[in-house]
């Protein structure tokens, strides 16, 4: 047996449960029990990993062991379950092997017999994961909602598999419409707390005054309108995921309340005086910069590093590649099956338009415009020209920044008052593409009054990748002195 093999033990008979971790604990494992079946989904629901092998007693104190294994689907999917009878019966057995268990014994199990099994059962789970791991390295163009085969979307693929299991806050940034909320989801479902609710709080769109009332919810009377007593959505979400879109518009006072909240796990209604605990994964998102927002004083930066100890970026539409192809044709068909309606696949000119537009709306943007095409369209082709802005031609998808950027950034803003105009090809002669590219930023940093945000939305690029850039040259500039 390999080291460290995780084992779970739920046994109510304490005695014979320390005999079997003792045998397996000899034979190398690692070993944790439960009494019952809650223990055993407490377990579950705590453990810093999935457990290679489960041994389950069919006859537990709360409930049948078989059902145990029934409802707790990832109990078969992420462990090799092992069964354990002291009646014998062949029947509970076979019923055991349909619902995804891997072997079963009979009560009392010789130290053999048990030891065997369990080596056999985690030799098992080993290769059951090497083949995952396998399949996962090969580029899928579908994952738990999203679309997309770009190797920008497998890099966020495998994020998410990574972090569904953990325990730890997961921060999701990215622009508009590039699918934050599709993000969270896709965590929630493919983690062990999908049996609980997701539950989904837009921090930009609820009134400031009634945010910690959505939030932590609030007794009957705490304030003028509080009619009943409500639970909150943190309450809400107890055992499942509570999702935080847009949270850099969240107040800097219930900023505080939210950093108490993740720090102890407990809550407070308005207007009471009881804590509550709630047992919840919190993920959490914005469109915009939240290193910037920290700097400008509008996002504590302890709450900041409290949320993002799991940082997934999404790419913009822009980024990827091909991707818009694939999803405007699923799309086309989506649309065209709920309208009623027949189009043939996408004509070369509409998949060249479709991929020199810029999409600063990102997949939402692409899904809205296909939708109102099909709307507007008998078919069976689809033109896409009366809908695509005229400035298509004018951004290519890849250009650099050199040829899109600083046109960008002067059609976005002014001058500042004073600037002299600048002759971009006599400032280039003679540079080096990383001086052109810096010289770029700096030009529209300051086309845009200093804001990095602003002149990162001009450019087409994330903001973050700028404070990084200007972080870097920073320290340079810092070294050569």
């Amino acid at each position: 047996m390999s080291e460290g093999t995780y084992v779970l033990i739920i046994e109510d008979t304490v005695s014979l449960a320390l005999t079997f971790a003792g045998q397996l604990e000899a034979a190398g494992c690692t070993v944790e029990m439960a009494d019952s079946g809650a223990e055993a989904r407490q377990q579950l629901t705590r453990s810093h990993r999935p457990f290679d092998v489960i041994l389950l007693d069919l006859n537990l104190p709360d409930g049948d062991g078989l059902e145990l294994l029934e409802s707790t689907p990832q109990m078969a999917r992420d462990s090799s379950v092992v069964v354990i009878t002291a009646d014998g019966s062949i029947s509970r057995a076979i019923q055991a092997m349909r619902s995804g268990a891997y072997d079963f014994l009979v009560k009392p199990v010789a130290p053999e017999r048990l030891t065997t099994t369990v080596v056999r059962a985690g030799q098992h789970r080993m290769l059951e994961r090497e083949v995952q791991v396998a399949r996962r390295i090969k580029k899928r163009d579908r994952f738990q909602g999203f679309v997309g085969g770009s190797d920008a979307m497998q890099v966020v693929y495998r994020a998410i598999e990574n972090v569904a299991n953990s325990k730890a806050t997961v921060f999701v940034t990215g622009e508009s419409g590039t699918g934050k909320e599709v993000t969270a989801e896709a965590i929630h479902a493919i983690s062990q707390r999908s049996k609980g609710h997701f539950v989904a709080i837009n921090c930009g769109a609820i009134p400031e005054n009634l945010l910690e009332s959505e939030l932590f919810g609030h007794v009957k009377g705490a304030f003028t309108g509080a009619l009943d007593n409500r639970v909150g959505a943190a309450k809400e979400a107890d055992g499942g995921t509570l999702f935080l879109d847009e949270i850099c518009e969240m107040e800097l006072k219930l900023q505080v309340k939210l950093l108490r909240f993740l720090q102890t796990g407990m809550i407070q209604r308005v207007g009471s005086s009881r804590p509550e605990a709630v047992n919840v994964r919190v993920i959490c998102a914005t469109n915009r910069d939240p290193i910037a927002e920290v700097q400008a004083g509008r996002f504590r930066e302890d709450l900041f590093y409290r949320l993002s100890v799991l940082p997934i970026e999404l790419p913009p539409l822009r980024e990827r590649g091909d991707d818009v192809v694939l999803l405007a044709q699923v799309f086309l068909d989506r649309f065209a099956a709920e309208e009623g309606k027949t189009f043939d696949p996408l004509e070369a000119a509409a998949i060249r338009r479709l991929q020199r537009y810029g999409w600063p709306g990102n997949v939402r943007e692409l899904q809205n415009m296909m939708r109102r095409a099909v709307v507007m369209s008998s078919g069976p082709d689809l033109s896409l020209a009366p809908l695509l802005p005229q400035e298509v031609s004018s951004a290519p998808q890849a250009s650099p920044p050199s040829s899109v950027g600083y046109g960008a950034a002067q059609a976005a803003e002014p001058p500042s008052p004073g600037a002299k105009p600048v002759d971009v090809e006599a400032s280039f002669d003679g540079m080096t593409l990383a001086q052109i590219e810096r010289l770029v930023i700096e030009r529209a940093i300051s086309l845009n009054h200093g804001s990095v945000p602003g002149a990162a939305r001009a450019l087409a690029v994330s903001p973050s990748t700028l404070y990084r850039k200007l972080e870097r040259w920073s320290s340079e500039a810092t070294v050569d002195g």
